[in-house]
């Protein structure tokens, strides 16, 4: 699904299907913007072919990925690209995001350091037998011997 489509959803249907706040997008977006435009300014090269998907679609893609653990050849159907080509574009949204550091969630040692008192419930599961009818092997082959004719 592209964004030209969803982009006209509510906020509350748009966060059903991509996952992530409008809000959010967006700043995802902008975050995207700005990498592509600093590693694409400082090259003086104007040659190369132009991205058949803007940001939005890239973004989107990868959260389909993500969400839906579509495979890539599924997502490049849907987007009119090669499988690589998704594949290449997924792992660069990703890598950004992940070096950008908005939307990072705090570590381990960071949680160990709140206030915060965690309540922990063990639940103890024991096994216990199925009861099943016992099969009996003389039951069984009288009545296949009763069936032949």
């Amino acid at each position: 699904m592209k964004y030209q489509n969803i982009h006209v959803y509510s906020d509350e249907s748009f966060r059903r299907i991509t996952g992530v706040n409008r809000h959010t997008f967006d700043k995802m977006v902008e975050i995207l913007n700005a990498k592509y435009l600093e590693e694409h300014s400082s090259n003086s090269r104007k040659s190369g072919n132009k991205f058949k998907l803007i940001m939005e679609d890239r973004l989107l893609s990868t959260l389909e990925y993500l969400r839906e653990y579509r495979p890539y050849i599924h997502i490049a159907a849907s987007y009119g690209v090669h499988e690589s080509t998704i594949y290449r574009i997924i792992k660069w949204v990703e890598n950004t995001l992940i070096k950008d550091g908005t939307f990072s969630l705090p570590g381990k040692k960071a949680l160990l350091k709140s206030n915060i008192d965690y309540e922990v419930v063990l639940i103890d599961v024991a096994e216990s037998p199925i009861e099943r009818p016992k099969k009996n092997s003389g039951i069984t082959i009288q009545a296949r011997k009763r069936n032949i004719p």
